[in-house]
Parts: C-alpha cells; sequence; structure tokens
C-alpha cells in the first residue's frame, strides 16, 4: 500500500513558497542572504510585512481552494525568544477582512499550526501546537508538517513524526481567494520572523517526509529551495570573485556595547571585556558566542524613598511606554516609579488601604494593575481595586472594585483561552477561615465576576503555574486561629474549576515560589513562624525552615527536595545571570531584630542550593528581580522603614 501511495503522489511537484519573494537574481531591496554555520539562508527582519508577500493567486490559479490534504517543508534557524513572545514563519491573510486563514508560528518551546474554520455555528481560529524544544537550540532544522483531515504530524530532521489528533479537523473547503501569503509575519509588525529561512515550499496531497527522508544531512534535507541559495554552501576559494555584493558587508565593532539600530542590523559586536560575540538583529544584540557570564557581588544602586513602609512590589513593563515600579504602602498612598536615566523616579500616586500587593496583567490590549487592600476604606468598606491603563492619560484609572476581607494577594492566569484573578483574602474581623474568591474575565461585560470559592486560613499568596497541559494553582495558608502549623494546598484545574491536588505542612507559609531549571520544576514556600495559642512565643519560632519541593512525574507528587534554614521568610524570588540559576530569600525578623541578612542562594546541581551572598536587610518584605539595557537588577522593599533599594548584580 505504501509503494502504491509513493506511485500515485509523484506526479505532484513542491511549491517554492519562498521563492515567489524572491526573484533569480536575489535583487530584492531590504531582503538580505546571511550565512551561518556554512549555509545561506535569507534573513526577513527588516523587510515591511508587505514586502515579503505576494496574491495568493500566483500559485492557486486555477482553483482558489486550499488543498486539503498536504505538507509545508521548512528548513530554518531561529533565535532565541524571551518567554510569552512568539514570531510568524508564514501566514495566509484575507485581506479584506483581514483574517487569518492559515499560520505558522513558533514560541520558545511549541510550533502553533494555525488554521481558520467555518461551520455553520460561525467561524473561529484553530491552533495545533508541537512541542519542539530543538527548535530553540540556534541550529539549523528541517521541519515537515504533514496535515490530513484531523491528523497533524511534524517531524524534525527526519526524526520520529509527533503525531496530533486534533478535534477539529483541517477544512476540506479553504478558499483563498483575495487573500496574500506573507513570508515571515502576519502581515502587522509584531511577531515578525527574525531568524533565517533556506527553505518554504508547499507540496500538495503528499506527506513529503517520503521524499525528503532518510537524508545524510537530515537537518538541511532539501525539497526545494530558491535557486538564488543553491549552490552558495562552504567557504568561498581565496580568488573567487564574491557573487553578491551584500556578502562583504560584515563587520566587527570592538570595544563597549554600540547601538544596534538599522544601520548596524546584521553585524557583529565583540564585547572584548567579556569575550562575547553578538550578532545585531533588528533593535537587540543577540548573543552568538557567549561569554560566560557569571554573578562576582551585589551592590546598592539606589534608596527609593517610598510614602511609607512598603509590603509589596511589582516590576513590569508597558510596550512603547517604559518600565514601572509599584509599591503597595502601609499608609493612605501607594506610588508607582517609572525607570528613567537609569533610576525609578515618581510617576503617579494612588490611594490605597494598608496596601499588601500589586499585581499587574493584561487582558488583550488592555494594560492592568490590581491592588490588594487589607484595611477598610473612610467609610469602613473593604475594597481592593482594579486600575486600568489609559492610554491617552499615560496614567492608571480605576477600573471596578471588588469586595475582599483583608485581602494579601492577587494572581492572574489564563486558562483555557479564559482570564482568571484570584485574590487572597486573609481575614474577616477575627475569623481567618474564610474563603478566597477566583474571578473570571467577563467579555460581554468587560467586568470579572466570582468564579469559584475556595475555603482558606489566613490565605497570604496564591501562585499559579504550568506542567504540560496542566494548570496549577497553590494557596500559602498562614493562620487558623489557634496556630501557624496549618496545611497549605496545591489545586488543579480539572472540568472547568480547581480541584485539591496535594496538601503540604506549612508553618505560616506567606510565599509560594514556582521554577524550572531544565525540565525539572519546583516549588518553593517561604515559613514565616511557629506559632500555637497553647504554647508561649519563644524568640527562635522565627528561625524556621522554608522548603523547596520538586515535582516527581512518575509519582504525580511534589515530594521535599531541600529544607533552607530561615528566618521569618516573607519571600521567595528566583532568577538567573548568566547560565546560573538564583534564589534570594526575604527574611524579616530572627526573634530579636529586624535587621537580619537576606541571603541569595546559587544552584549547585547535586547539591542543591547553596548560599553565595549574604545581604543586609532590614524588616524585609518583598523581592523583585529584573533587567534592563543596562544590567540586571534586584530590589527588596522594608515593611519597617520608608525605603526600598534597588541592587545592581555585578558580573564578570
Amino acid at each position: 500500500m505504501l509503494a502504491i501511495l509513493i506511485t500515485k503522489h509523484t506526479y505532484l511537484h513542491p511549491l517554492d513558497i519562498l521563492a515567489e519573494v524572491i526573484p533569480v537574481n536575489g535583487a530584492v531591496d531590504r531582503i538580505k542572504m546571511a550565512q551561518a554555520q556554512g549555509v545561506w539562508g535569507l534573513q526577513l527582519s527588516d523587510a515591511p510585512p508587505r514586502t515579503v508577500s505576494f496574491p495568493a493567486s500566483r500559485i492557486f490559479s486555477r482553483c482558489d481552494l486550499f488543498p486539503e490534504e498536504f505538507s509545508i517543508v521548512m528548513t530554518l534557524k531561529v533565535p532565541s525568544l524571551p518567554p510569552k513572545r512568539n514570531q510568524y514563519l508564514l501566514t495566509v491573510v484575507a485581506e479584506d477582512r483581514d483574517a487569518l486563514l492559515l499560520g505558522l508560528r513558533y514560541s520558545p518551546n511549541r510550533l502553533h499550526f494555525l488554521f481558520l474554520h467555518e461551520d455553520t455555528a460561525g467561524a473561529w481560529q484553530t491552533r495545533v501546537s508541537f512541542r519542539s524544544s530543538s527548535l530553540m537550540d540556534s541550529q539549523w532544522h528541517t521541519l515537515v508538517l504533514a496535515v490530513s483531515e484531523g491528523s497533524f504530524s511534524l517531524t524534525t530532521d527526519c526524526g520520529l513524526p509527533v503525531d496530533i489528533m486534533a478535534d477539529v479537523p483541517f477544512p476540506a473547503t479553504l478558499s483563498v481567494r483575495g487573500a496574500r501569503f506573507f513570508i515571515g509575519s502576519r502581515r502587522r509588525a509584531k511577531g515578525s520572523f527574525t531568524g533565517l529561512v533556506r527553505q518554504l515550499a508547499l507540496l500538495p496531497g503528499s506527506d513529503a517526509t517520503l521524499r525528503l527522508c532518510p537524508s545524510r544531512r537530515a537537518h538541511l534535507a532539501e525539497l526545494s529551495i530558491p535557486q538564488v541559495l543553491q549552490g552558495l554552501e562552504g567557504k568561498l576559494d581565496d580568488n573567487e570573485v564574491l557573487k553578491y555584493p551584500h556578502e562583504a558587508r560584515l563587520k566587527v565593532t570592538l570595544g563597549s556595547r554600540p547601538s544596534c539600530t538599522k544601520a548596524e542590523d546584521a553585524q557583529f559586536w565583540f564585547d572584548v571585556s567579556q569575550r562575547g560575540l553578538y550578532l545585531c538583529v533588528g533593535s537587540e544584540w543577540v548573543s552568538v558566542l557567549a561569554a560566560k557570564v557569571k554573578l562576582d557581588y551585589v551592590e546598592e544602586h539606589q534608596s527609593l524613598f517610598t510614602n511609607s513602609e512598603t509590603l509589596g512590589l511589582e516590576v513590569f513593563g508597558i510596550p512603547q511606554v517604559g518600565l514601572f515600579l509599584a509599591t503597595a504602602n502601609r499608609k493612605a498612598t501607594s506610588a508607582i516609579y517609572k525607570w528613567t536615566d537609569g533610576k525609578f523616579v515618581s510617576y503617579q500616586n494612588i490611594a490605597t488601604h494598608q496596601a499588601q500587593s500589586w499585581r499587574h496583567f493584561t487582558i488583550g490590549k488592555k494594560i492592568f494593575l490590581a491592588v490588594a487592600n487589607f484595611g477598610p476604606n473612610e467609610e469602613g468598606q473593604e475594597f481592593s481595586v482594579i486600575y486600568k491603563w489609559s492610554h491617552r492619560r499615560l496614567k492608571f484609572t480605576p477600573y471596578q472594585r471588588i469586595a475582599t476581607h483583608s485581602a494579601r494577594d492577587w494572581e492572574a492566569f489564563k486558562v483555557d483561552g479564559e482570564h482568571f484573578l484570584a485574590v487572597a483574602n486573609h481575614r474577616e474581623g477575627d475569623n481567618h477561615n474564610i474563603d478566597s474568591i477566583i474571578y473570571k474575565w467577563n467579555p460581554s461585560t468587560q467586568r470579572f465576576e466570582p468564579h469559584q470559592s475556595i475555603a482558606t486560613s489566613g490565605a497570604y499568596d496564591w501562585e499559579f503555574f504550568t506542567v504540560g497541559p496542566y494548570s496549577f494553582l497553590a494557596v500559602a495558608n498562614t493562620f487558623n486561629g489557634t496556630s501557624t502549623r496549618v496545611h497549605s494546598h496545591l489545586y488543579i484545574w480539572l472540568v472547568g474549576a480547581f480541584r485539591l491536588f496535594q496538601s503540604f505542612l506549612t508553618f505560616g507559609a506567606a510565599d509560594w515560589e514556582v521554577f524550572r531549571i531544565g525540565d525539572r520544576v519546583f516549588l518553593a514556600v517561604a515559613n514565616s513562624h511557629s506559632y500555637d495559642v497553647e504554647m508561649q512565643l519563644q524568640n527562635d519560632s522565627y528561625v524556621i525552615n522554608s522548603v523547596i519541593y520538586e515535582l516527581n512525574v512518575t509519582a504525580q507528587t511534589f515530594v521535599k527536595f531541600q529544607d533552607i534554614p530561615t528566618c521569618s521568610a516573607l519571600d521567595w524570588e528566583f532568577f538567573s545571570v548568566g547560565e546560573d540559576y538564583f534564589l534570594v530569600v526575604a527574611n524579616s525578623f530572627d526573634g530579636n531584630t529586624f535587621s537580619v541578612n537576606s541571603i541569595i542562594y546559587r544552584w549547585q546541581g547535586y547539591e542543591g542550593f547553596v548560599a553565595t551572598h549574604r545581604l543586609p536587610t532590614f524588616g524585609c518584605r518583598d523581592w523583585e528581580a529584573f533587567s534592563t539595557a543596562a544590567g540586571s537588577y534586584l530590589i527588596y522593599s522594608s515593611a519597617k522603614e520608608p525605603i526600598s533599594r534597588v541592587l545592581l548584580l555585578r558580573t564578570g
């Protein structure tokens, strides 16, 4: 049967999509040829999206229906992407209604195939996602996406295919009349492809792996590549004349970091002091040969005087505006600061009521900032408030008030395409055993509405994370009215709600921090103190172990990985410097004084986390890590003095 199928499809010719925008002589403005690892490809990042495009009618001249069965073959070298970023490789867009009919895009660890599905109920976009971690290793790869009705298959470098049976099949009648192919974009500038592409071909009616594989060079297996790229592999002979003038435009800049603009695009910078080689791509320097960066020491960069003691920090960015810091201040006014000339400067004051924390999140193009108010307002009412960024006023303005009870924390997250907010209600009067609430965004009313109540005991913090297709939500329970020796819980999302997954014995838990090192998933709890009404409080009740748990995938549970002695720990923050991973703990009180060291721990593999830096802090409450073009920083807040301190991470 296999032989019959091969014979049946041998007459089908691949359609070289990439060649449609590259004339034979290669003379295309703002499309560059570049060589990586001895292989030539095309760099499309500088070209406006409409430039690298062509009408679908050019290759669908006799029939305007996209084939029901087909393969797309890609040979790519993609750059590393920040989390939550996507870039488009190929799209087919209906120009009259700006509808995405078909597309390929990739994120840091997945390749997504998108298509428009229409039936009597309407039209919606369907996404089939393949995990493809090898795509981000800065190497050339050839991928074959094969589609046949509801079956989708991805083969990388002639390896074993990854097969997905989707609930929604690829449409049998997808019309591309009036549509346009876009290479390396989705018609808009956002999400444009910044890597190198060597092959992009469509094979109707057949799985192209039958033609490509096996191959001696599977990562460069060829179905159809543009003529301009053929015969260009390998090094030039000493006397060979350059065939294309732009091949000679290589420039390497030495010394301190130069600017990276369109004028420097595709040029190199060699950092002499750090011995690192970087390539200017778009507006960013991308590491080509990275020096090993390590954390040498930490130094104070800025003393930020705040309106009052600060219980929570939130660092966030607003596109085209800048980097911001929101401080949750104990007294009547909290503040927002903007990073300006290497420092945080006052930007906006907001009236709050014993604010505990801020949470920044976005829904579509809307930018929000939610504050957890611990105390009542002037009328004795307890409300926490969601603020919305005004693009016209360039300020945050009140958007929605939500009744809360001594709120400690907000957590924003997205599950199954829907947006949620979880509030940690700490107590109502003297009763700590109350419900915390998960709110769901209603697109119709444009408001958050109650979705689920979860019983909590002095709730202090929520932490959301995902593992594969599963969504989890952890709550830090602090006090049940008589003891801090209570269970904190981890919930899993099942059938539209969070269900109990695992319980942990904690002692005044104040924070959960989830982090990943390679394929390993960790969950750290900050234990603040051990107290029971039946026993007298001792000073050493605050010197207590905090715990790091690791997910055991086989047992499907988190198991204890490491105990770390802490002094009334109130927060963990995970960050990385170069190839090293770190955890910093907010130690706040040792039973005698608030002047205690907070500690940075470095990941040592088999040894776990080992203390490497001791930082003098006073009543430390919260840590945040952030980076700018100038370097990497930590900032901590104090619950005992109106000063937060920005620390610069010195690397060598």
